[in-house]
């Protein structure tokens, strides 16, 4: 069933040759890869206002300074995410830069960072979404986690399906959100050049602003650069393009920025000239498009193009989470099954636990956008910071041409993601404060499991001229778990009598039925005179316990003899897999407590039913 189940969720699994069937074209990847990035202008312009309007209406003026900081912000990071992709190709972007330049301790914070942060992208983009929805139908605001829990399993269960698949379905409400936007913005802009618009912004541009702070203008700055967040998804998932594949990935990068300075200061720039305010029940994108389109149509399709935009940028995450979580893994700082490819080819159990981790915060927080932004801020300018001061470390190193100009950018870009983090700490470390918990715990895990990995590997290695250490025994006892005499028993001691010098038959019994009990006993020492039989009574009903007990007893009887010890756990098959489910799992319990035993061998002899 749960096969079935699976084949129509995921559908069929694809060859591993059918792996660059499932590569992404520039027009494709730029609909699964900047979906957050570009949704971000959604609520960035919001985010900068609502800091602005807690002084005074005049000093929202102040939005095109901190939107033009931004900018020049965005310029910087995606002139270094180019150069990283194409230095560093295989994936894994600020993890690798870091790792490669400052040394492993930096490049797992950039790692443990970025891992939070897609979970975040997840969540932020999910609720954001969700919270547009519950703005048009009201009546569903009772159940906006429980939306938001649907909204990311679907889009998950999308993922597990493939690339291709996933790109495909998200190319409408990218592409249709980037039409909404540019019709707006360019529509917008015209209807100002021809008075249609009228000019109603609060305070002149250059104007003074009573009361104005630097403190104020920073923490307004530092909540607009969460329109930055998903710039770097393009550089961790470079492996996924296809070739060549640093070029279109590059381009893509190129693309995605332009799109998105041109949205950002679009949008900044109709929100002064038209006087936008904040409010609590009508977002500021939607107050534009109001004034822009009227309550006509395009408004409505504005609004639709948002929320879906909105509720697909979670894919971002999902795209390159599993890429991330990939490299980690190799480098033996996350479980190898994150290396495993999916029936998809996808890495599915980074998608999975992607999901995962992004429903937890979503309870945690309740679905609230809000309180999740300056945490997912955090989450990805520590890695903006130690990718790019890592690329002037590179530079410095490699040289090359104009390398001095490339490692200015650089430094510019990470002392503006460098002063972003300080602030962030400095004026809402009462949002961002998670982070210096989750981080530690973050390094912690992965410093344990690589000495797991490497505990692992120096006892298995066999070192050169050294001759393994193997123990020659003297015969092997064998005991063969009995719960009743049928033909899987007979069949099983008949193969323990062919494998072994001293065979023992073990049965657990209750209370409940002392008759059925002595009718066992009985018809086992009739059918198999030549094989003891031990009873062991259990007054409390466990099996697993009593076993486990007899077993080291004779163990410890077979080693003083030099004799093997295997443990023969008998189990019938049933022809149909479903039929599982109809029969109680003794034997799985019985081989897990026995594999807590070092000089014990369980083995398992199956006898499969025809019918």
């Amino acid at each position: 069933m749960w096969r079935y189940l699976k084949r129509l969720i995921i559908g069929k699994p694809l060859k591993t040759m059918d792996e660059g069937g499932q590569s992404l074209t520039k027009f494709k990847a730029l609909a699964l890869l900047s979906s957050d990035a570009l949704s971000s202008v959604a609520y960035g312009t919001e985010q900068i206002t609502t800091v602005l309007i807690t002084l005074s209406a005049a000093a929202l003026m102040y939005q095109l300074y901190a939107a033009a900081l931004v900018l020049v912000l965005l310029f910087a990071i995606t002139m270094s995410y180019r150069q990283i992709i194409r230095a560093y190709p295989s994936g894994g972007g600020a993890y690798v830069v870091a790792s490669t330049n400052w040394g492993r301790p930096a490049g797992l914070v950039a790692g443990g960072s970025l891992l939070v942060d897609y979970m975040l992208t997840v969540a932020v983009s999910v609720t954001s979404g969700t919270e547009a929805i519950t703005s048009a139908v009201p009546a569903l605001g009772p159940y906006q986690v429980l939306i938001a829990v649907l909204i990311v399993i679907a889009i998950m269960a999308l993922n597990l399906r493939g690339m291709r698949e996933s790109a495909s379905f998200l190319t409408f409400p990218v592409y249709f959100f980037i039409i909404m936007i540019i019709g707006m913005i360019l529509w917008g802009v015209m209807n100002i050049a021809s008075g249609n618009l009228t000019y109603h912004a609060a305070a002149p541009v250059g104007g003074a602003v009573q009361g104005m702070t630097l403190i104020l203008f920073i923490r307004a700055f530092s909540s607009g650069s969460s329109s930055l967040t998903g710039v770097e998804a393009i550089s961790n998932a470079v492996p996924n393009f296809k070739r060549p594949k640093r070029k279109n990935a590059a381009n893509t990068l190129a693309i995605m920025s332009v799109v998105l300075a041109f949205f950002f200061g679009g949008i900044t720039y109709l929100s002064y000239y038209l006087g936008i305010k904040p409010q609590a029940d009508n977002t500021v994108l939607s107050q534009i498009a109001s004034s822009v389109f009227g309550h006509g149509l395009f408004y409505y399709l504005l609004q639709l193009a948002t929320a879906l935009i909105l509720a697909v940028a979670a894919n971002t995450g999902f795209s390159a989470f599993p890429i991330l979580a990939y490299n980690l893994a190799k480098d033996k700082f996350l479980p190898h099954a994150y290396m495993d490819r999916g029936d998809r080819l996808g890495y599915s159990n980074g998608i999975i636990s992607l999901a995962v981790g992004a429903i937890a915060l979503i309870f945690i927080f309740h679905g609230k956008t809000a309180l999740l932004i300056p945490l997912y801020a955090v989450g990805v300018f520590v890695p903006f910071t130690l990718s790019q001061s890592g690329m002037i470390v590179h530079w410095f190193r490699e040289r090359g041409r104009w390398w001095w100009m490339k490692a200015s950018v650089n430094l510019l870009g990470a002392l503006m993601s460098l002063g972003l983090v300080v602030a962030l700490f400095w004026l809402r470390f009462g949002n961002v404060w998670p982070y210096l918990i989750v981080m530690p715990a973050l390094l912690y895990m992965f410093y344990r499991i690589h000495m797991h990995y490497k505990r692992v590997a120096a006892q298995l290695r066999v070192v050169a001229k050294e001759k393994a250490e193997l123990h020659d025994y003297d015969g092997a006892t064998v005991i063969v778990l009995v719960s009743n005499v049928t033909r899987v028993t007979a069949a099983a001691v008949n193969y323990a009598r062919s494998i072994g010098d001293y065979v023992i038959a073990m049965h657990v019994s209750f209370d409940e039925n002392p008759e059925k009990e002595h009718k066992t006993a009985a018809e086992f020492k009739s059918t198999f005179p030549d094989v003891r039989f031990v009873d062991i009574h259990s007054s409390y009903r466990s099996i697993a316990t009593p076993t486990l007990r007899f077993c080291d007893v004779i163990a410890k009887r077979a080693a003083e003899r030099n004799f093997s010890t295997t443990v023969l756990v008998p189990q019938f098959v049933p022809k149909k897999p479903w039929q599982n489910i109809l029969h109680n799992q003794t034997s799985l319990r019985l081989r897990a407590v026995l594999n807590s035993r070092e000089n014990i061998i369980v083995s398992t002899y199956n006898y499969h039913l025809k019918e």
